[in-house]
C-alpha cells in the first residue's frame, strides 16, 4: 500500500489530508489478534496431538479409545507444548511463513519424543510404554499440524495480506525501502521541525504510527534525531535507515558506560547451538569411522600397492575463525606431481591422478579421512567446504574475487555443505563458479538450523557420485 502526500496542499487542506492518510493506513492493532492466533494454534495442536494418540491406540490395539494411548497422550502433551513454545512454533514468523512453521513444529515433535524417551528410561516405565503407538501418533500429529498450518497460512494471507505484522515506512528524502507488506507514506507535509511545539502535529503523527509493530523512517542524516525523538514519544518500535551503517554492516547497537557501540560482527551460533552441532558431529562421526574402517583400510592398502607412496595427502586449509589446519585426504595423485597449495584445480583426465585416485575421487571416498578432522574438532559434518590456499577462480585467488570470502570461515568447515548439495563442485573455471559457492556458504551460515543440517546430510547421498567429481 503506497500513499502519496502531494506537496501542493497547504493549511487546513493539509490537515484534512493528513487525517485521511492516518485513517487510510490504520489497520486493526495486530498484537491482540496475534495473541489470539497463537492461542488458537496452541489449542488446535493440543487437540491434534491427543487425537493422534487416540487414533494410534485404535489402529494399533483395535480399541477405541485405548487407555494406554490416552495416558501417553496426556503425558506427552506438556512436554511438547514447552518445547514448541521454546522452538517459536507460536511466533510472527510461524504465522507468516508456512515452511518455517511446519519445520519448527516437526522439530518440536522430534525433540519432545527424544526427551520423553529419556524420561521413560529413567522412570523405568519402559514395560508400560508402546514405541509403536508413540511413533504412529507422532506421524499422525505432524501430518495434522502441518495441514493445519498450511490452511491457516492460506487464510491469513487472504485476510491480512503477506504479513500479520503492521509495518509503516515513512519516506522523507532517504533511500528507497522495500519491506514485504509494509504501508508506505511520503512525509513532505509532515513538518516535524516544529513538532515538539505543536500538539496538533504530534497528534497527527501519533495517530499515523499508533498500532504499528514497526515504523521505519528513511530520511537525510540531519533529520534522524528529530524523527528518533518523534518515534520515542509515539511509543513505537522505531527504526531509521542509515546508508553509512549499511556500508559498515552494522547488526546491532550496544550501550555501556553512557557510550553507544555499533555491533558489526557476532558469532553465528549461540553456545547451545554449538554444543548441539558438536554432539551431532560426534554421533555421526564415531559410528561412521567404525563402520567404514574396513573400506578405509582397503583403500589405504590399494594406494600403497599402486606406487608405494604415502597413503594420506595432508594439506593446510583455512578453518574456523580464519585459522589454518591440516586437512586429511586419501592421496589420489602421483607423489611427484602433488600440488601442496592447490594452485591448479583438478580437471577431467588429469594426468596427475592415479588409477585408484580416479575411482576414489569420483565416489568421494578420498574425503573419508576428514572424519578424523571432525573427530579432532577441526571440521564439522556440515559446513562450508575448506579451500586450498592457492585455489583460483579464473586467474584470481579466491579471496581476490569477492571481499566477503573470509566470512565463510565463521563456522567450522564441513565434509559436505549447502554448495555441494546444490551441485557446485569441481574446478572453479570462472569467477562466477566461486561466487555461486560463496553465496551458498554465506546463506548456510546466516540460516543455520539443526533441521537444515539434517536435510543437507541426506541430500549429500545424492551427490556422492557427481559428474564434477574428478
Amino acid at each position: 500500500m503506497v500513499i502519496h502526500t502531494p506537496r501542493e496542499e497547504k493549511g487546513g487542506a493539509k490537515n484534512v489530508y493528513l487525517e485521511n492518510v492516518s485513517h487510510a493506513v490504520r489497520r486493526p492493532a495486530m498484537e491482540g489478534r496475534r495473541i489470539q492466533l497463537y492461542l488458537l494454534m496452541l489449542l488446535v495442536d493440543a487437540l491434534i496431538l491427543l487425537g493422534s494418540f487416540v487414533a494410534a491406540g485404535g489402529f494399533y490395539r483395535n480399541q477405541w479409545p485405548h487407555e494406554l494411548a490416552i495416558a501417553m497422550g496426556w503425558a506427552f502433551l506438556p512436554i511438547f507444548l514447552v518445547i514448541a513454545v521454546h522452538q517459536r512454533c507460536y511466533s510472527i514468523r510461524a504465522l507468516d511463513e508456512a515452511r518455517y512453521a511446519i519445520g519448527q513444529v516437526g522439530l518440536a515433535l522430534v525433540v519432545s519424543a527424544m526427551l520423553c524417551t529419556v524420561m521413560i528410561f529413567y522412570a523405568k516405565a519402559a514395560t508400560e510404554f508402546s514405541r509403536v503407538m508413540l511413533s504412529l501418533a507422532l506421524v499422525l500429529a505432524f501430518a495434522g499440524m502441518a495441514l493445519f498450518r498450511i490452511g491457516m497460512h492460506f487464510s491469513l494471507r487472504q485476510v491480512y495480506g503477506p504479513s500479520v505484522s503492521s509495518v509503516l515506512v515513512v519516506m522523507d528524502g532517504g533511500p528507497k525501502v522495500t519491506i514485504r507488506g509494509a504501508q508506505v507514506v511520503h512525509a513532505e507535509d509532515f513538518d516535524i521541525s516544529g513538532a515538539h511545539a505543536s500538539p496538533d502535529s504530534l497528534d497527527r503523527i501519533g495517530r499515523l504510527m499508533r498500532g504499528m509493530d514497526r515504523v521505519v523512517v528513511s530520511c537525510a542524516a540531519d533529520q534522524r534525531p528529530k524523527w528518533a525523538s518523534v518515534m520515542r514519544g509515539a511509543g513505537v518500535r522505531g527504526e531509521v535507515i542509515s546508508t553509512a551503517l549499511q556500508e559498515l554492516g552494522a547488526i546491532a547497537l550496544e550501550r555501556e558506560g553512557g557510550q553507544s557501540f555499533l555491533v558489526v560482527s557476532t558469532g553465528p551460533l549461540a553456545l547451545h547451538a554449538r554444543i548441539f552441532k558438536r554432539v551431532m558431529d560426534l554421533a555421526i562421526t564415531v559410528p561412521a569411522l567404525i563402520l567404514l574402517s574396513p573400506l578405509m583400510a582397503l583403500v589405504a592398502v590399494l594406494i600403497k600397492l599402486e606406487d608405494g607412496g604415502p597413503i594420506f595427502f595432508v594439506q593446510q586449509r583455512m578453518g574456523a575463525h580464519n585459522c589454518l589446519f591440516d586437512m586429511l585426504k586419501f592421496r589420489s595423485m602421483r607423489v611427484e606431481k602433488g600440488d601442496c597449495k592447490g594452485a591448479r584445480s583438478t580437471s577431467r583426465e588429469d594426468d596427475r591422478v592415479t588409477r585408484i585416485g580416479a575411482i576414489i575421487r569420483k565416489t568421494s571416498i578420498d574425503e573419508l579421512p576428514q572424519l578424523i578432522n571432525v573427530l579432532r574438532s577441526e571440521m564439522s559434518v556440515v559446513g562450508p567446504r575448506p579451500h586450498a590456499l592457492g585455489s583460483q577462480a579464473g586467474k584470481k585467488l579466491f579471496w581476490e574475487v569477492d571481499t566477503d570470502y573470509w566470512q565463510r570461515h565463521a563456522l567450522k568447515p564441513g565434509l559436505t555443505g549447502l554448495a555441494q548439495v546444490r551441485g557446485h563442485r569441481g574446478a572453479t573455471e570462472t569467477e562466477g563458479h566461486l561466487k555461486d559457492r560463496l553465496q551458498a556458504d554465506l546463506e548456510y551460515i546466516r540460516n543455520w538450523s539443526v533441521l537444515r543440517d539434517i536435510k543437507i546430510i541426506f541430500a549429500t547421498a545424492r551427490v556422492l557420485v557427481h559428474p564434477n567429481a574428478y
